[in-house]
């Protein structure tokens, strides 16, 4: 058996230990001593190590928590589309006409004309359509006042387009009394509303006509 090799140091130290505490010179040691002595050092080495080389508890240290605060991500409302459909823009109404009429002139029966008791008389008027609507079948020329002479008191009004002239024509009687008589008309739009100038006829009834 190889015996292990102690420094000089060491077997100074280890004599020490032996009983009766008696030192030993190293050139007076035998293979026994040595043994004995090796022994020794191995127990003190464990009894010292179980007593002031335990391992220290490492002391518990809560992991740390690694927080970071992430940014709330904020998503851009994306636009809605846009709409590309093609606007239709409303018709304009079209301004409603006007209905007008303009006396020009007698052509027949002068106002203060001299007539004999019980004459037909063809009173003609010449008149324009002086507005924008164009008369049809539903104007009419109706009786407003003084004596109707016999005449129907509601006819239609003579057709006439805008801006044009024409003549109205109405037939009366006479009265047999002697004097001065007058018929008042006017002209009537469909939704019998008066409109334009009057028309009228003005005569004298005499018994000595020239």
């Amino acid at each position: 058996m190889e015996l292990p090799v102690l420094d000089r140091k060491t077997t100074l130290a280890l004599l020490l230990l032996l009983p009766g505490c008696r030192t030993i010179h190293p050139s007076k040691m035998t293979h026994g001593m040595i043994h004995k002595i090796f022994g020794i050092a191995i127990l003190v080495v464990i009894v010292l190590g179980s007593f002031g080389c335990a391992e220290q508890p490492t002391p518990y240290r809560p992991p740390t928590a690694d927080y970071q605060t992430a940014a709330p991500s904020i998503e851009s409302p994306t636009p809605p589309p846009t709409a590309q459909s093609s606007v239709t823009m409303p018709a304009q109404p079209t301004p409603p006409c006007t209905d007008s009429l303009s006396y020009l002139e007698d052509v027949t029966f002068p106002d203060g004309a001299i007539v004999q008791p019980g004459a037909s008389l063809d009173k003609r008027w010449l008149i324009q359509n002086s507005g924008t609507c164009n008369w049809d079948e539903r104007y009419r020329l109706k009786f407003v006042s003084g004596a109707d002479l016999g005449a129907p008191l509601d006819q239609a009004l003579f057709p006439a387009r805008s801006g044009t002239k024409t003549t109205l024509r109405v037939n009366f009687t006479a009265p047999s009394e002697p004097g001065t008589y007058q018929s008042a008309w006017q002209a009537y739009n469909p939704q019998g509303q008066p409109f334009g100038d009057p028309i009228s006829l003005q005569v004298v009834v005499s018994t000595s006509v020239p």
